[in-house]
């Protein structure tokens, strides 16, 4: 007879999952995931079968939690650039407040190992979020060839504005101005998308 699976074993091999994806991306191995939460590797397959499920299932949490935290101050009476900007700020906010789940979204959202089902899944949790990207990022980058690339370029926008705000928090504000211009010029289907 199988043992229960015990909530907090999986949330050990998620967090400890997380912390290892953001050290060494996706090539961090599942013995090293596995000590780190504190069980065998073998203990790890029980609750996932493989580490790509693995990795979708950490890239599901994180966005969850960062699509919450998005979602918690969208303002929804105003243009789609003014609610596009909070979506933005409330990114780099949770960023600068989770850099190590920061690091670890960064890292699978630019791999290949995030499933088409994992992506879906994903659009299900905050339609109103999906909705909003497909009004104001260009076709161009929501082409299935070309998402890595369009999320690289976000992702490295993000960063170098976290780097920044954490390293000048006075500045904090106006790094996250400059950065939501820098990537809404970058990424919006035009410079006005959604005035």
């Amino acid at each position: 007879m199988a043992r229960p699976r015990s909530e907090d074993k999986k949330m050990a091999l998620l967090e400890a999952a997380i912390g290892a994806v953001a050290r060494s991306g996706v090539v961090a191995s599942t013995a090293q995931i596995a000590r780190q939460a504190g069980v065998a590797e073998g203990t790890l397959f029980r609750y996932y079968s493989t580490k790509d499920e693995l990795l979708n299932e950490v890239f599901f949490h994180l966005k969850q939690g960062l699509c919450r935290a998005m979602m918690a101050n969208m303002p929804r009476d105003v243009d789609m650039k003014s609610r596009t900007r909070q979506v933005w700020n409330s990114l780099i906010d949770w960023g600068l407040a989770n850099p190590v789940y920061h690091q670890a979204m960064r890292q699978l959202a630019v791999s290949d190992k995030i499933t088409v089902e994992t992506h879906q899944r994903c659009e299900e949790l905050y339609p109103e979020l999906h909705e909003l990207s497909r009004h104001c990022i260009s076709d161009e980058f929501l082409r299935p060839e070309n998402r890595l690339f369009g999320d690289a370029i976000f992702f490295s926008l993000a960063e170098t504005t976290m780097e920044f705000a954490s390293g000048h928090p006075e500045q904090s504000e106006s790094f996250k101005s400059i950065g939501f211009e820098a990537i809404w010029r970058a990424l919006s289907e035009s410079s006005d998308a959604g005035q």
